[in-house]
């Protein structure tokens, strides 16, 4: 049974959908819709497609009016109204509203606040050339000044929202730098396949700096001056910052809820630990499906699944729980598409997880269909159980079908080896007789069951002091670039020179390599039947490269 009054703090994505889910459930409830700003529904991964203006009309960006909630679902829906207080012992709220303070009181309370854009205290930041783009406002605001005459522009910030704004005022027209503190955009990439992102940044002309912070920002006659950590400055008309979020629950904090780290914790129907108190959407703290960690997950698919959950458990507490989160993500990157779903290496490691990395670089469709193009995909196995732990792919068409189908795969506990057993569409317009998720399946199972082996490309330094590197790429290939110590060997005449190979390693382990991991592979199979210790390098020179990124020049020859 829903309690009679219920108040909902926040719309958006958690807030709204646990609205509607309750009026779904119950046409007798009273359920009040308290939000702060203006919008109580609107789209906010459309915002940076405004300001480019592939969204002309800032109307589309509203998803829902008070009034149409109220048509159609009965909600009382007041916006410009603020919860500044909690009294879970009296079960009542208090509001700043549009005409003064007033009280509120609950059955039941469900908190989905959300988070506000971070403001780091740097000089300078409060010039009115710096915007932020989380709210509809802030969208309008950044439109503006685009069809304003704004001509250059710093994004700081290479998460999500940087690159979608950075790539919006590119495409509106505008000379655009940014400036990230990470070693590469996009941090939670992994650096070789940050790499493809770079490479295509530079193609739009958008200039990045890594590694780097802006220290301050002056006023230079009406524009911003902002000052880098490396001395440098870059002139701007409009400054966008996206270096995070906060989470708004400090007036919850401060009534007793239990927070940490500024995100609320809350059991796994969305209980809080204050009676009838129920949390959802980004202020709520997540658990990670492959690590165990507890994060915030501020995605719009998870808020909206959580507020509908949170919904039912005040039905019925023992409704369905609520998941624990892959973090499945993409963002376009002009002509590339950077998506991601599970842990990275880097998670992976602090959890204590021993793992193999797998990666390929296969067409989005049948390679002798026009069109196709190649993706890189990177995915990490648990080395004794074969369970997927994450995955990465950078590329054009075709890279969310194949990281959504990962994502599939993880949530449904299929191991790695088991993708080679997927039943997937096929022709050659939309893929291959082996896609790109069967041929993850099938180097999972080589790896696994020891018909392959591979070493790492940070295992480079090994391999070029320890080993025999054995290249089998065509010596036209060998010639467009190579390790200095490697021996250039084609595959198809490795069988007629094994003497050779055995005599030359002289019981080295010996590392194979070719352009993206194939040929190496048939090439370990023979060294493997002579009885040849040899692994080969996952992914190729495609991956190397990648990999060493800006120092590929000084290492090739």
């Amino acid at each position: 049974m829903i309690p009679s009054t219920v108040i909902v703090v926040g719309g958006v994505a958690g807030g709204m959908s646990a609205a509607a889910r309750l009026r779904r459930l119950d046409e007798q409830a009273r359920i009040i819709v308290l939000e702060r700003g203006p919008d109580v529904s609107f789209a906010n991964c459309g915002l940076p497609y405004h300001v480019s203006g592939e969204i002309p009309d800032r109307s589309a960006l509203l998803v829902q009016t008070p009034a149409g909630l109220a048509a159609s679902l009965a909600l009382d829906v007041r916006t410009g109204h603020e919860v500044t207080g909690l009294d879970a012992a009296a079960k009542t709220v208090q509001v700043a509203t549009p005409i003064g303070d007033t009280t509120l009181s609950y059955d039941a309370l469900i908190l989905s606040p959300g988070a506000a854009a971070a403001i780091p205290p740097l000089p300078g930041i409060d010039h009115p050339r710096v915007r932020t783009l989380r709210t509809v406002q802030d969208a309008v605001d950044l439109r503006g000044m685009v069809t304003s005459g704004a001509t250059d522009a710093v994004v700081i910030g290479a998460g999500f929202i940087g690159l979608e704004a950075a790539e919006a005022l590119r495409h509106a027209g505008l000379n655009v730098t940014v400036v990230e503190f990470a070693p590469h955009v996009l941090p939670p990439l992994e650096d070789e396949m940050a790499w493809w992102l770079a490479r295509e940044l530079d193609r739009l002309g958008i200039a990045v700096k890594t590694g780097v912070s802006v220290n301050r920002i002056d006023d230079a006659d009406g524009r911003a001056l902002a000052t880098l950590s490396d001395g440098t400055t870059v002139a701007a008309d409009l400054v966008v910052l996206s270096v995070g979020t906060r989470i708004n629950s400090a007036v919850f904090e401060a009534a007793g809820v239990a927070c940490e780290r500024g995100a609320i914790i809350v059991d796994d129907h969305g209980r809080t630990n204050l009676p009838d108190v129920y949390a959802c959407g980004d202020a709520v703290l997540s658990v990670d499906a492959v690590t165990g960690s507890r994060r915030p997950v501020q995605l719009a698919g998870p808020a909206n699944r959580a507020g509908r959950l949170v919904a039912d458990a005040l039905r019925t507490p023992s409704a369905r729980p609520l998941p624990t989160l892959l973090g499945t993500a993409i963002v376009r990157v002009g002509q590339l598409t950077a998506a991601m779903t599970g842990a990275n290496s880097a998670s992976l490691t602090a959890a204590g997880r021993d793992f193999a990395t797998i990666r390929v670089h296969p067409g989005n469709h049948a390679g002798y269909y026009p069109g196709s193009t190649q993706m890189h995909l990177l995915v990490h196995v648990d080395r004794a159980t074969g369970a997927l732990l994450g995955a990465q792919g950078v590329g054009g068409d075709g890279v969310d079908k194949r990281l959504d189908v990962l994502a599939t795969a993880m949530r449904g506990g299929l191991t790695a080896p088991q993708l080679l057993e997927l039943d997937l569409c096929y022709s050659p317009p939309y893929g291959s007789a082996k896609d790109p998720i069967t041929m993850i399946g099938l180097v999972a199972d080589n790896l696994l069951t020891g018909q392959a082996a591979f070493w790492q490309p940070e295992e480079l330094p090994w391999a070029r002091r320890e080993a025999y590197l054995l290249d089998v790429r065509t010596p036209q290939e060998f010639a467009t670039g190579h390790l200095p110590e490697a021996v250039n060997i084609a595959h198809t005449a490795l069988r007629g020179r094994l003497d050779e190979v055995r005599q030359a390693a002289a019981g080295r382990s010996i590392a194979v390599m070719c352009q993206s991991g194939v040929r190496s592979y048939i090439a370990h199979r023979v060294l493997a039947a002579a009885g040849l210790q040899s692994s080969t390098l996952t992914g190729g020179m495609l991956t190397l490269r990648a990999w060493l990124g800006d120092q590929a020049a000084s290492v090739l020859v």
